[in-house]
């Protein structure tokens, strides 16, 4: 049985479905105002690798991941490429797409945006209102945030310890308008020249949280099995989307929630306002855009995760070992013999560690353990290559399997890459002597072996390192 790390409970749960075989899934998407850095990106990679096991083991997902299309980020960059926000949110849409399907991103069942469903975000507003959860003050609306009697069950942060503007995110202007410094916008009153829509409370928009509730309850449904997206978004995003969702409905919003830790470089978080960031549109021109994949997709989603070009390079080098090994498997099939009297054996073997990989990704999907299981079930291939007879059969099998698990991680081209660049074995040999200095050998190892596998020979002269291609 999956198990999932619950953020609501801290605790492992068995997973449970609503409805059999069936999952809704809710991913909080991004703010679409710029292009996406690797720590955006880890989000959209590790919830779709979740996704795709669930799938693996037989669930239908109904996954939907929204845009937040309207606010003041959209609103300042409309300002400063003198264009209007539709434009800006179009713009970065397209790029978000780019990115994520070269990144193997799957794209959800759904991906609403808010500007098409500002009927329902008014529609849920008014619900609250008439619930007596929320006010309107001079065509703003605010949550009352002390009415909702459990504020604060998924952060652990009550309402005792909150300080003024809990959405801070927003950067709300008017608190005057608050009956308390901790309630937060529902909707916003239009300022001069700003993107509005009309409403019962004169033109404006809505805020930040009111609308990912609206749309996971029209696409979802009132509860829903699983709630996902970044740790930052745990308080105040997801608080108040509980609060929200709960208080028109009466009923659990989702069972599960997840979250996925940062991506940091050095001691800091990644991140556009610290400037400290990697975009994915620029990453993609140096590295293949498996090796970004397999970067972010094999380590657990929980924990932090340290961005350098070292992490890469082991990406590189462990994804290339798999590739070789696939290929070199697919073109021995056709020398291959039917059978081997001892197939049943090695049947055997192979399927156990298939169960070991599946004991490790029900284990709230411990991406890292199951790679290493793949990697020693390559190993096992690797050594059956070796043997003058092989069974078609096994090799048949053992194709079928690594060909479905390595899907799972996004890893779905298994043809190696084309010869490298010179300045690409440049740097690699440069990285290698780094390493070598840094008395780091599994690493200068690991790109001696990269490099051996793409026929890079390299010779040892007293003016340094030489290489050359080896000829067929």
């Amino acid at each position: 049985m999956i198990q999932i790390y619950n953020t609501l409970s801290r605790k492992k749960e068995p997973f449970k479905p609503i409805e059999e075989g069936k999952i809704r899934m809710y991913l909080c998407g991004p703010t679409v105002y710029n292009y996406i850095h690797i720590g955006n990106a880890r989000s959209a990679v590790s919830f779709d690798t979740i996704r795709r096991y669930f799938e693996y083991r037989g669930y239908e997902v109904n996954y939907v991941s929204n845009f937040t299309d309207v606010d003041d980020k959209i609103i300042q960059a409309a300002k400063e490429l003198k264009t209007d926000a539709p434009d800006v949110a179009n713009r970065f849409i397209q790029a978000f797409f780019a990115d994520t399907e070269a990144l193997s991103v799957k794209k959800a069942t759904c991906h609403p945006r808010v500007m098409d469903n500002i009927p329902e975000i008014i529609e849920f507003v008014e619900a609250l209102i008439a619930h007596g959860y929320a006010y309107e003050a001079d065509g703003d609306v605010y949550y009352h945030t002390k009415k909702f009697k459990d504020y604060g069950k998924l952060s652990g942060i009550t309402i005792d310890q909150l300080q003024a503007g809990a959405s801070n995110r927003l950067g709300e202007e008017d608190t005057d308008k608050k009956e308390a410094p901790i309630d937060f916008a529902l909707w916003k009153q239009a300022k001069p020249g700003e993107i509005s829509w009309d409403s019962p409370w004169g033109k404006g928009r809505p805020g930040w949280h009111i609308e990912c509730s609206a749309m996971a309850r029209k696409y979802l449904g009132e509860t829903i099995d699983i709630h996902a997206g970044g740790q930052d978004l745990t308080f105040p995003h997801h608080e108040n989307e509980i609060a929200q969702t709960e208080a028109v409905t009466g009923k659990t919003f989702a069972n599960y929630w997840m979250h996925n830790g940062f991506v940091t470089m050095g001691n800091e978080k990644m991140s556009k306002s610290l400037g400290n960031v990697e975009l994915v549109k620029d990453l993609r021109e140096e590295y293949d855009p498996d090796v970004l994949r397999f970067f972010l997709a094999t380590a657990h989603y929980r924990r932090p995760l340290t961005y350098s070009k070292t992490a890469l390079t082991d990406a590189k080098v462990n994804i290339t070992h798999i590739k070789t090994a696939i290929e070199n498997a697919t073109h021995r099939l056709g020398t291959a013999v039917d059978s081997l009297p001892d197939d049943a054996v090695r049947e055997k073997q192979w399927e156990e560690g298939i169960l070991r990989f599946t004991e490790a990704m029900d284990d709230d999907f411990q991406t890292q353990n199951g790679i290493t299981i793949i990697y020693e079930m390559i190993r096992e291939l690797n050594k059956m290559l070796e043997q003058a007879e092989v069974s078609k059969k096994i090799l048949e099998r053992m194709l079928k399997d690594l060909t479905e698990l390595l899907a799972i991680f996004g890893i779905e081209n298994l043809q190696t890459e084309e010869d490298l660049l010179d300045e690409e074995i440049e740097r690699l040999i440069q990285q290698r002597e780094e390493a070598r200095a840094a008395k780091d050998f599994e690493q200068a190892d690991q790109i001696r072996d990269l490099l051996k596998d793409k026929g890079i020979l390299l010779e040892d002269t007293p003016q340094g390192i030489r290489w050359k291609r080896e000829q067929n």
